[in-house]
């Protein structure tokens, strides 16, 4: 069965690493969002009340905005 959440971008932290700093990544931090004013929210607190999420992303072409929400799917793998 696949699981779906809606969780907002709280933060984005870059972090140099390799020789003289010469590479960036960025961390992303999530939390589940609610608006007690949103339909869907109320929906999804139903089942996903809290939760947090901490992605680092390397790739340049893939970026998160502060501010903005996301839906999250959780899908099983098969064995």
């Amino acid at each position: 069965m696949a699981v779906r959440a809606k969780f907002r971008c709280m933060s984005e932290t870059h972090k140099k690493w390799g020789p003289e700093d010469s590479h960036v990544s960025r961390s992303y931090e999530f939390m589940a969002a609610y608006d007690a004013d949103a339909p869907e929210d109320q929906r999804f607190a139903k089942a996903t009340p809290s939760g947090s999420l901490t992605i680092q992303v390397d790739n340049p072409a893939v970026t998160f905005e502060p501010g903005r929400s996301y839906y999250l799917d959780f899908t099983p793998i098969e064995a």
